[in-house]
């Protein structure tokens, strides 16, 4: 069952990231980091649930500081699972994410693109340790 879950966040996540590639080609800046940051997010519940990972308690939710937390403390502190360079691709792709949405100005042409590098290098990343 869990090889079952983990397969279907790591289509999400490329889903995700085929989005925003396509947000990117047709000049939308703002959804292309929206849709980064949800890549990254959904390769790394799949990277956490590989490891046995899940939220505590009874709760299915995977919260965003849950997700962060644990990617970077338990599979790249702890049991070293992934490169140090991923370590801060989730909280830098959720800023940009962020400033898409929430804040009164917007990702620019020079940013989307570091966003992209950031979540294809961390999605092959979970792929292939998968």
């Amino acid at each position: 069952m869990a090889d079952l879950i983990t397969g279907i966040f790591l289509a999400k996540a490329e889903e995700s990231l085929a989005g925003a590639e396509s947000e990117f080609a047709n000049g939308r800046y703002n959804n292309c980091a929206n849709r980064c940051y949800y890549s990254c997010f959904q390769a790394a519940v799949a990277a956490l649930l590989q490891a046995g990972i899940v939220p505590a308690g009874r709760s299915t939710q995977w919260g965003h500081t849950f997700v962060q937390a644990q990617f970077a403390g338990e599979l790249i502190n702890r049991r070293k699972l992934y490169p140090a360079d991923l370590r801060a691709v989730l909280m830098d792709t959720h800023s940009f994410r962020e400033k898409a949405d929430y804040r009164n100005n917007t990702v620019t042409q020079r940013e989307a693109p570091r966003s992209l590098q950031w979540t294809r290098n961390f999605l092959e990343s979970v792929q292939v340790r998968g």
